[in-house]
């Protein structure tokens, strides 16, 4: 099946199998290797991106799903060399231990940011409530966003 869409402001025409899972069609077809699989159930986060605005788990997307919509991933975030202010919040405030969960909760927090350039802590814990993270205790990451929205301003 033919399908367009759009990601990191690129756009792509693909014959895939509907069937198959965005996180696969990001990870094999167009070699975006920074989302990760963790879970493949929807239960972890590893794997968010966002699409037309909102956070998903690109695990449970299909590649039918996925047409002619709009997708950010991690890559998204880094321009010309230079880490979005996200990312170097996450460093700065020790958001990033194992790494593993890093890109999907990025792109959560960057999702939020997208719709309110403002969230308060709670705003952030309810929009990282799909993403495990067994390293940092959320704290760090909270902070994080926080310090992000504060050097921005």
């Amino acid at each position: 099946m033919l399908i367009y869409l759009k990601v990191n402001e690129i756009n792509h025409e693909l014959d895939i199998d509907p069937a198959k899972r965005l996180l696969d069609i990001l990870r094999e077809d167009l070699e975006l290797t920074g989302t990760k699989e963790g879970c493949s159930e929807g239960e972890c986060g590893a794997c968010t991106v966002i699409m037309n605005g909102k956070a998903v788990n690109s695990c449970t997307v299909l590649g039918i799903q996925a047409r002619d919509k709009e997708i950010f991933t991690i890559e998204y975030l880094e321009k010309d060399g230079e880490l979005d202010q996200l990312q170097k919040s996450f460093i700065k405030k020790g958001a990033v231990q194992c790494g593993f969960c890093t890109p999907g909760m990025l792109m959560s927090c960057k999702a939020l940011l997208m719709k309110n350039p403002n969230p308060t802590s709670e705003d952030i814990k309810r929009a990282i409530e799909g993403n495990l993270c067994r390293c940092t205790g959320y704290t760090k990451i909270i902070e994080a966003v926080i310090d992000a929205i504060t050097v921005e301003k």
